[in-house]
């Protein structure tokens, strides 16, 4: 499990720079979607690698086009404005997209309803959290229009994911385990 948040540590602001590099800033509905594809690529194989024993390779394509989708969305509807609470809107609607999409290969992968929801009910303010966190560490930057959090955002976002996922794994191996136990007894 520890590798969950050095992937997020890691892929996040390389993501969001190799994004930029090629972009050059989150400002119009194509360049969301351009970034969000980019950065979605390097997060999602990053999050995939911490986390292949539980999940299956579609991870990678699900992180990829949430986070284009919700980026898209969610700058839009911030007029890709870039005050905090711009920012945190912006966040929580990306998250969205991400985590739907990464619920649904959670349930492909076999894991239960109950902990594909929690994660998509709980990503979107964590997403928001971290660009709170960023706009405060990294505020002249901000207006580079990156497409993702940078590292302080990742810290916060990473720890309070990796939490979640340490509870989802431990209550879903308890579930198999008693399923297990009560089959053996019959």
């Amino acid at each position: 499990m520890w590798k969950w948040p050095v992937a997020v540590l890691l892929s996040f602001p390389v993501g969001g720079y190799v994004a930029d590099l090629v972009v050059d800033g989150v400002d119009s509905l194509g360049a969301a979607l351009a970034e969000g594809l980019i950065a979605g690529v390097i997060v999602g194989a990053a999050g995939w690698f911490a986390l292949r024993r539980w999940v299956s390779w579609l991870w990678i394509p699900a992180t990829c086009v949430g986070l284009a989708v919700g980026l898209a969305a969610g700058a839009a509807l911030v007029d890709y404005g870039l005050d905090r609470g711009d920012l945190a809107l912006m966040g929580a609607v990306t998250g969205l997209g991400v985590a739907a999409l990464q619920g649904l290969v959670l349930m492909q992968a076999g894991h239960q309803l109950s902990s594909a929801s929690m994660w998509a009910v709980a990503n979107p303010p964590a997403w928001a959290l971290a660009w709170v966190v960023t706009s405060y560490v990294i505020a002249r930057n901000i207006g580079e229009r990156f497409p993702v959090f940078g590292a302080s955002g990742c810290i916060v976002f990473g720890l309070l994911t990796w939490a979640l996922l340490a509870f989802l794994i431990r209550k879903e191996s308890e579930a198999r385990e008693t399923t297990t136990e009560v089959a053996a007894a019959r």
